[in-house]
């Protein structure tokens, strides 16, 4: 069940990854027919793959047949992956809603409906795959239930992230300046994600519950049983609730919630039924130690940990797109759109550092953590012989093999022969502590590590050389293509600016001019430079005048006049310079400040001029 996390987290990034292009790769009505031959294709597929499972229930032995099943669903999800990446990068079909009005303006709306369209693909597969299920596990659990189960055990997954797009959609459509302009910039868009981690992570769990339709468990001996458990362990929690998981028929138990106002413990009715008073007591226990370990508040950390994991290699993701130009030289003579291609690079790149991440390292911590919590039995009892027979009913119940690896849990074989360990020789117990303690040190290291290349990459001199070269590489390469567009010129001219090499700078601004005369952008930044410029070799304070006057004409912005201001200044006609800084500061809205300053600096020059006349 885990994996369907796994999936639809795939799904989100293959969406968001994708760049809609403007030339889509079919007709609206080639699209459609597309589509649907593709799900129909799909659909027949899955059916064929869960028949021939079905019928070999009786020919074949459990263990093998088992093993095929769960490939199959695997294997089928994995194909659904597959088929919503056809229909984004292959059919384009975002191109086609992108601008209906209602999901312009509400973009999670967008998400929302194309997220609706690969649960659809896994109803396809896992209603195929209910005949072979139910004859194999014989758990009389109705088709319905098997389905909207899968789904409503999923789909919470998805529940941070449709708040977070959703608020942020709401501050954009909303007519408040400061909102958007802090998500406008990276650090906003951290800070937005981190504050909005923690509340999700601290009332989350009073939304899954709700959404799972979980009720009270009554008052009897298994409430008081679970309540001296976590009485005695000094737990605190919100409630005991019934999990209603696939009807209620798998022999589990859970916790969730940092916070003890917002904490629930979860049991199913299978749970209840099959477990004997001091199997409940040992299975609470397991989930008590979840929480005294402070697993959830790991998970919580190892999430943060992606997200710098992620920003780290942003930057290398961009370099090393842009430094493929070759490839798509060579790929846009074969007829490929570089926009599509660019965004599946993005896609396969984001999605293989999310599954290496979470598959091999939140994968290991996960493992490690429900062994820990295992172990925690014997901080309140004397013996785990409980918790073995529990875990030998579940294999038993389950019908699926004790032996079968996860990449998330020890296989229930391992659990027990470590417990076993555990009974024979307590030392285990602290053996495994420490594991966790040197591998979160190890773990916690890295993540400084990454944390500072990204910062190193972002914010410091090296990480601004570097972007500076990045787009100063780009512009030049869009420059080869049109070499008649004046505003790159321009743009060139900021980055030499920025930079300090005057004469390249002063050469960008010339070619934009001359392409476009009547510029009052580069007319503008020109005119600044040779007004102001801290290489006296470069000033030409007639030369700047004459440009800034020209771009005052043009347009009649407050940076515009301040330029002119400089200009009447340098070249001592400080009355005319007032008179513009005025203009100035006049047009100005927001921080004055600056144009205050350089209003007074101009009259104290006309005050000293009329003073020394």
């Amino acid at each position: 069940m885990f994996g369907n996390f796994i999936y639809f987290i795939i799904v989100l990034l293959i969406y968001s990854t994708y760049q809609p292009s403007e030339d889509t790769n079919f007709t609206a009505l080639e699209t459609l027919f597309l589509f649907i031959l593709l799900t129909i294709i799909f659909a027949v597929i899955t059916w064929l793959q869960f028949q021939r499972i079905e019928k070999q229930i009786s020919k074949e032995s459990f263990a093998k047949v088992d093993h095929k099943f769960h490939a199959a669903l695997t294997r089928q999800s994995v194909m659904a992956i597959v088929l919503f990446s056809l229909d984004i990068y292959g059919l384009n079909l975002v191109s086609f809603v992108s601008n209906i009005p209602l999901l312009y303006i509400i973009p999670t709306l967008q998400a929302l409906l194309f997220l609706g369209l690969f649960v659809f693909y896994l109803a396809i597969v896992w209603a195929f795959a209910y005949s072979p299920y139910n004859a194999l596990y014989t758990t009389g659990l109705p088709r319905e239930s098997y389905i909207l189960s899968n789904i409503s055990f999923s789909v919470p997954i998805l529940l941070p992230w449709l708040l977070l797009s959703g608020i942020a959609d709401i501050i954009n459509v909303l007519p408040f300046k400061l909102p958007k302009q802090m998500l406008a910039t990276t650090e906003g868009q951290v800070l937005y994600f981190l504050v909005f981690l923690v509340a999700v992570a601290m009332i989350g769990p009073l939304m899954i519950q709700k959404f799972w339709r979980c009720k009270p468990l009554e008052a009897g001996h298994v409430r008081t049983r679970i309540e001296n458990v976590c009485r005695q362990a000094g737990m605190e929690y919100a409630n005991i609730l019934y999990w209603p998981i696939f009807g209620g028929r798998m022999i589990t138990a859970g916790v969730m919630g940092l916070v003890k106002k917002f904490r629930y413990i979860l049991v199913t009715g299978a749970f209840i039924r099959f477990l004997e008073p001091d199997e409940i007591d040992a299975v609470i226990a397991h989930e008590v130690g979840h929480i005294k370990k402070n697993h959830l508040l790991f998970y919580l950390v190892f999430f943060v940990g992606y997200m710098l994991v992620s920003y780290a290699t942003f930057d290398l993701l961009i370099y090393g797109v842009l430094y493929a130009e070759p490839l798509y030289g060579f790929i846009g003579r074969i007829g490929l759109n570089q926009t599509t291609l660019t965004s599946s690079i993005f896609s396969i790149v984001i999605i293989v550092i999310f599954l290496v991440y979470f598959r091999f390292i939140f994968g290991y911590f996960m493992r490690n953590f429900e062994r820990q919590a295992d172990t925690y039995v014997y901080t309140l009892f004397d013996s785990a012989k409980p918790l073995i027979s529990t875990l030998e009913k579940i294999a038993l119940t389950s019908g699926q093999p004790p032996d079968r690896p996860n990449w998330h849990h020890f296989s229930i074989t391992k659990r027990i022969d470590y417990l076993k360990k555990c009974e024979t020789d307590k030392s285990w117990i602290g053996r495994h502590d420490w594991k966790i303690k040197k591998s979160m040190a190890v773990y916690l290291t890295g993540i400084i590590l990454i944390g500072a290349v990204g910062y190193q990459l972002n914010y410091s001199e090296t990480g601004r050389q570097l972007n500076q070269h990045f787009f100063e590489t780009v512009i030049k390469r869009e420059l080869e293509k049109t070499p008649d567009n004046a505003d790159l010129y321009s743009i060139l001219g900021d980055i030499y600016y920025s930079r300090q090499n005057y004469a390249q700078t002063i050469e960008a601004y010339e070619q934009s001019i001359m392409l476009e005369p009547h510029n009052p952008k580069a007319l503008n930044n020109l005119a600044w430079l040779l007004a102001t410029c801290e290489d006296q070799d470069f000033r030409r304070p007639r030369r700047a005048l004459g440009l800034a006057q020209k771009a005052a004409a043009l347009e009649k912005a407050p940076h515009i006049l301040d330029t002119l201001a400089e200009s009447y200044y340098v070249n001592g006609e400080f009355e005319a310079a007032v008179a513009a800084a005025m203009r100035a500061l006049d047009l100005a809205t927001g921080d004055r400040s600056y144009y205050q300053k350089q209003l007074k600096k101009f009259m104290d020059s006309t005050l000293k001029t009329r003073t020394t006349a």
